[in-house]
Formats: structure tokens, C-alpha cells, sequence
């Protein structure tokens, strides 16, 4: 095998994580809006349901608020935490950096 035969493989091999990478976020993100829609769709029946067959009681708010929470968490994994920094660059980047720090205190 060649240099240039192993650089093509490689730069073949590094093409296709780049492609399976997309890929999963893609479907990271499809689901989440899939998630958010199901809410907006599902919530306003149990609302109906709710009012309309024990209206005195109303016991769609734990529905309203815990399903909220389970989007808000979906969203948080799929975007936030990348909006707020702790994505797996800096998970790379601080393992590299804890590393250095164990290296320079090892040889110092």
C-alpha cells in the first residue's frame, strides 16, 4: 500500500464519521421536534378531556407542567448544552487540559 492509497483511505474513513456525525444530530434534532409537536398536539386534548369530564378537578396542569420539563430536558440535551459550552469539544478540550496539568505536575 502507498502513502497516497493510505491518505485517500483515510481522508475516505474521516469523510464518513463526518457523515455519521451529521446524521445522528440530524436525528437528535428531527426528534426533538417530533417530541415538541406530539406536546402541542397532545396537551390541548387533555385539556379538553380534563374540563370536560371532571372540571371541578384540574388535573391536566401535571400533564401541562411535567411534560414541559421532559421537552425543556430534551432540548437541553440536544441543543442547550452546546449553547451553554459543555458540548464534546470542551469534553475534549478539558481532558486534554487536565492531561497537560498532569504531565506538568508529574515532571515538575
Amino acid at each position: 500500500m502507498t502513502i497516497r492509497n493510505y491518505r485517500e483511505m483515510e481522508n475516505n474513513f474521516m469523510e464518513e464519521q463526518r457523515y455519521l456525525k451529521a446524521k445522528k444530530r440530524l436525528e437528535d434534532i428531527k426528534g426533538f421536534y417530533v417530541h415538541l409537536a406530539l406536546y402541542c398536539f397532545c396537551i390541548p386534548i387533555l385539556i379538553a378531556v380534563n374540563l370536560i369530564f371532571s372540571p371541578q378537578l384540574h388535573w391536566f396542569w401535571f400533564s401541562v407542567v411535567g411534560w414541559a420539563l421532559a421537552i425543556f430536558f430534551h432540548w437541553l440535551g440536544v441543543f442547550g448544552f452546546k449553547k451553554i459550552g459543555f458540548n464534546k469539544d470542551w469534553e475534549k478540550r478539558k481532558i486534554e487540559e487536565l492531561m497537560q496539568r498532569d504531565k506538568n505536575n508529574n515532571n515538575g
